[in-house]
């Protein structure tokens, strides 16, 4: 146990460093993938078949290829389009569309579960198509969204570890570098595993206490 407290006096502020790229990663591309999502799943849910089969096409390839495969692509592949990113502005457009597919889903599952009856009473008082999403629809879908939101929000923060695989000095490979120049994996990784925990557990409390309550209001 001493060991293992010198351990964390000595490495911890490195792995607070990759700590802190790892929020950055997780918040970035969780703003991207709700945009994008939101984007997808209104397209799903639109009256013009065109759209439709567009978005229902765009959520199928972004869920069939694995989410390292995407990273890759955009950091190494776009240079030689023109396109060149960062490590960071890569990872956090990759994971951004990856998750937009899955994002897409929660909200277009969310929008078909609000009652028809209200929908069709808002086109009954002559309320357009967007009119009728932006005040009646989406208010509702929200309460429906958030829990499983809140489940992606955690799978996020742990599938960021991926964009280690492109350099990102996030907290994954903060420890992966630290551990195999000092041998002491077991002190390391135990602190990466915790600082994890550490982010994790106030999400998955949050994401239980929006259960309930979202279950109490439906009562």
């Amino acid at each position: 146990m001493t060991k293992f407290l010198a351990d964390a006096r000595e490495f911890l502020p490195i792995l607070l460093q990759g700590l802190w790229l790892t929020i950055v990663v997780t918040f970035g591309s969780l703003v991207l993938s709700t945009l994008l999502g939101m984007v997808w799943a209104l397209m799903r849910v639109c009256r013009v078949r065109f759209l439709q089969l567009m978005s229902q096409g765009i959520v199928n390839a972004i869920r069939g290829i694995p989410i390292i495969v995407q990273l890759f692509y955009i950091y190494f592949v776009m240079p030689e389009l023109g396109v060149t990113l960062t490590a960071l502005q890569a990872s956090i457009i990759g994971l951004g569309i990856a998750y937009s597919a899955y994002q897409a889903e929660n909200f277009r599952a969310g929008i078909e579960a609000i009652d028809k009856g209200q929908i069709e009473a808002s086109e009954s008082l002559g309320m357009g198509w967007a009119l009728m999403m932006r005040r009646v629809v989406l208010p509702q879908a929200v309460k429906i969204i958030l829990p499983p939101y809140g489940n992606i929000m955690i799978m996020m923060l742990k599938d960021s570890s991926q964009a280690s695989t492109i350099t990102v000095a996030e907290l994954t490979l903060k420890g992966q570098l630290i551990a195999s120049s000092t041998f002491k994996y077991t002190s390391v990784l135990t602190m990466v595993a915790v600082l994890y925990l550490v982010m994790s557990v106030p999400l998955i409390l949050f994401v239980g206490w929006l259960e309930r309550r979202m279950g109490e209001a439906r009562r």
